[in-house]
């Protein structure tokens, strides 16, 4: 049995939709793995749902990686780091091609979260093209936010640069305000707005007010954005929300309480940095 065989098994996997995610996961913790033997974090940090998730416990699957650079370096790119990522699948047993996406291939809310100088990338098993990792760096991130080392213990022990969560946290909620799919809804936000409430993590609001104004060229007051989330928290269609985490959360009981006002409740007890 191989490593990669190794570490989705200790995932435990109950039927053919976890295998998929945990498959996923092991393949994004050897995608990181490779990033760190290259030296990726002297220059950049992991951030968005799947750095919750493998760093912070978070109790559901996430599909992509986003990495942003910590400093503006137009010499810094993931193609750079290819070689690596191609050799720690290789010491784990898996062979992987890596393709730069076509962003005419992106839906309009999905490029809206991606500038013209965003680097895109699938990363997928050579046998296999249904399982498979995208990768993005912000070549030209807004800055502003902090970083720390987190320990990543498989394949092999690194330290991964990582957003600190209040960061994370301002990155969520640009998320939740401006992703606006008119036909679906990104109930992952949703999971991960719950889970920063829950554990109290204090908002970087300056930090959102930078990406705002960075991605939607728009000056964001603390009064706005409350008024922004309370209506798309109230008017949402609640099942849809729903409907789009079910699969990728470990216990769907955990939704069984989700409403609107459930959510609104949740608003009222955010916490800022200060």
């Amino acid at each position: 049995m191989t490593i990669f065989d190794e570490m989705v098994e200790a995932l435990h996997p109950r039927n053919k939709n976890e295998k998929e995610n945990a498959q996923q996961e092991v393949m994004q913790q050897i995608t990181l793995y490779g990033l760190y033997r290259g030296g990726f974090f002297d220059h950049a940090a992991f951030y968005g749902g799947t750095c919750l998730r493998i760093f912070h416990n978070l109790q559901r699957y996430s599909e992509d990686m986003d990495f942003t650079q910590t400093a503006k370096d137009p010499n810094i790119h993931l193609e750079n780091y290819f070689p690596q990522i191609i050799e720690a699948f290789k010491l784990t047993g898996r062979e992987v091609t890596i393709k730069k996406k076509d962003k005419k291939t992106f839906g309009k809310v999905e490029s809206a979260f991606l500038k013209d100088n965003t680097d895109v990338y699938d990363i997928a098993f050579q046998t296999e093209k249904t399982i498979k990792v995208k990768i993005e760096l912000d070549t030209d991130p807004p800055l502003g936010f902090g970083t720390g080392q987190k320990p990543l213990l498989k394949p092999f022990s690194t330290m991964i640069r990582c957003v600190t969560l209040p960061d994370l946290y301002a990155g969520k909620m640009h998320a939740l305000l401006y992703r606006n799919w008119k036909t679906r809804v990104k109930g992952r936000d949703w999971y991960d707005f719950q889970w920063y409430v829950a554990n109290r993590v204090p908002l970087n609001f300056e930090h959102l007010q930078k990406r705002i104004r960075e991605f939607n060229d728009e000056d964001l007051t603390k009064e706005r954005f409350r008024e922004m989330l309370h209506k798309k928290l109230s008017t949402t269609d609640i099942e849809s929300v729903k409907q789009d985490v079910a699969r990728f959360v470990f216990n769907p009981h955990e939704l069984d309480i989700w409403s609107n006002a459930y959510f609104l409740q949740l608003a009222d007890m955010m916490v800022f940095k200060e």
